[in-house]
């Protein structure tokens, strides 16, 4: 992901993969932000996910039901 600030405190942290729906890569692999939700003050539970370095990543994903699914952005 490029740019920044992110508005939220944890954009940006390690995401685990602890649900196993992603590729399986080393912990500090994927990094999670935060996808804005209209009408809401917090951070809801939606999340980009990307993996690889952080201004060029091999891969984002997209999940909309707080990790329970993911689909892969394609550039």
């Amino acid at each position: 992901m490029r740019g920044g600030p992110f508005p939220y405190d944890k954009d940006g942290v390690v995401f685990g993969n602890r649900e196993r729906l992603l590729p399986a890569k080393n912990r500090g692999f994927y990094r999670e932000y935060t996808v804005k939700t209209p009408g809401i003050s917090h951070r809801g539970i939606r999340r980009i996910v990307c993996g690889g370095d952080s201004r060029t990543p091999d891969a984002c994903y997209y999940t909309a039901d707080h990790y329970a699914s993911f689909r892969r952005i394609v550039p």
